[in-house]
Formats: C-alpha cells, structure tokens, sequence
C-alpha cells in the first residue's frame, strides 16, 4: 500500500460524504465508515465512478469492537493509517429539560464516547505511521457554553480537551492532533432546527466548505503550530474574539446572539 489512506467515521452523508470525495480524489485509499450502509453504498459508488479507492463498512462508533474489527480489516498488513478523522456526530437542540435523557445519553455517547473509543483503538496504527494525524469534528458551540444545545456543546468542549491534551501527548510518536471548528453545516443534523442562534447567525457553511477547510488542514501544520481551525468567517471571528475578551464579555456576546 504505497497511497496514503484516511479512515472517516460519519462517511455516509453530510461532512464525512464530502470529506470521503475529497480525500478519494486527492489520491487517498479512504476508509469510509457510518451506521447507515445505503449511504455507504451510495459513497463508494461515486468514488468507484471516478476512480478513486476506496472501503466502506458498518461501524457503531459507540462500539469498541466494531472499533477494532474495522481499523484491522481497513489498515490490513500494512498496519499504516496516515489520518484519523472522528467526524460521526448527532445534535438535539431545544431547552435542556425538554430534550430527553436518552437523547442527552446519545449525544455524549456518539459525540464523545465514540471519539475516544476511535482514537484509543487506532494508537498503535497512527504510533507506527510517519507522519500520522488525527482530526477531530469540533464545533464553535465550544467557544462558551449555548443556550438550546447545553449537552451538544458540552461534548464538542470534551473534545476541544481532548484534543489539546493528546497533541502534546503524542507529539513524542510524531503524531499530530487537530480540530476543526464550524459553526452550523447545512446537513441533516441540522434540518428543522430552530434556535436562538440559527435565527441570529443563519446557516451558511455546507458540507463541502468544512471537507475543504479539514483537506487543507491537514496539509501541515506550517511554521507556528496550529490546533485548532475554525470553519468560515463567523466561526473564525468568534474564535478569535473569544481569545481576548473577558469572561463577562464572551456571556454577554453570547446571550446575545442566541437571544436568551
């Protein structure tokens, strides 16, 4: 296997369908990954189309074994695994009491749980690769804590942690970790929702414009080290806003944009 490969959770549609795309044809093998197989199917027909290489599989995120199972089959002899990207996410919006308990379980269970299940499995694979990388689907309802998705962005500042922490932790085996930072995508995760925010800022970011932005990210990190890599103008201003204003002032900013 001399071409680079990417292993993508979330593949079936939305960012992990154009990130798929991309990668495939930018001479990638893709690994492409999701619970739902139509769309899987629908995923590696396209890259077929054009050429491109590509493996598809059903995998639960939340499951550590679907985990195992699919990266050994995916990485195969080789063991190489250039680049990780835990894109697989769900999103309930609307006031924290009236979103069910069960919901709030799937979100840290996908969100969170399925990241850290993905990222500890594929260690050995990434540590035994030149040059490896992980990415990790962030979110700017990470920047301060949002009215209507409390749990949702309490997950993505799980992840915000995570992903500091194990970009200095396994720096030492030449392996980078990353995040990207869009505000709100125009996928399925966000169709009928309805919130402070969505109404103040809009949805203007599509699947495309992240897969872009993650392509470009994980080109190098250039001459200063970056992190974290917020998607679009509003996520980049809120971002770089937050760095310098007082606590009092990123609350009030907030309240505003959501309207609460």
């Amino acid at each position: 296997m001399s071409e680079p490969n990417v292993f993508i959770t979330g593949a079936a549609a939305g960012i992990g369908r154009e990130t798929s795309l991309l990668f495939a044809r930018n001479g990638y093998r893709v690994g492409a990954f999701d619970i739902d197989d139509a769309g899987l199917a629908s995923v590696k027909a396209e890259i077929d189309g054009f050429g491109g290489s590509v493996v598809t599989g059903v995998l639960d995120v939340t499951d550590p074994a679907g985990w195992a199972r699919c990266l050994a089959d995916f990485a195969g002899e080789s063991g190489r695994l250039d680049i990780l990207i835990n894109n697989a996410g769900v999103l309930s919006s609307g006031r924290f009491e009236d979103i069910s308990l069960a919901a709030h379980r799937r979100m840290v269970d996908i969100n969170v749980t399925g990241t850290l299940n993905g990222t500890h499995t594929a260690f050995p694979y990434l540590r035994d690769t030149a040059g490896a990388q992980v990415v990790n689907l962030c979110s700017a309802s990470a920047i301060y804590g949002q009215p209507e998705l409390a749990t949702y962005g309490a997950t993505k500042f799980a992840i915000r942690g995570l992903t500091e922490a194990l970009d200095l932790e396994w720096a030492q085996h030449d392996i980078r970790v990353l995040a990207l930072w869009p505000l709100f995508v125009q996928t399925a995760m966000v169709t009928g929702m309805d919130t402070g925010a969505t109404r103040s800022l809009g949805i203007k970011l599509t699947a495309t414009d992240v897969a872009q932005e993650l392509w470009a990210a994980t080109r190098g990190a250039g001459r200063v080290h970056k992190v974290h890599y917020p998607v679009g103008t509003q996520a980049k201003l809120f971002l770089s806003a937050s760095r310098f204003s007082p606590a009092w002032l990123s609350r009030l900013m907030n309240k505003r944009v959501t309207s609460s």
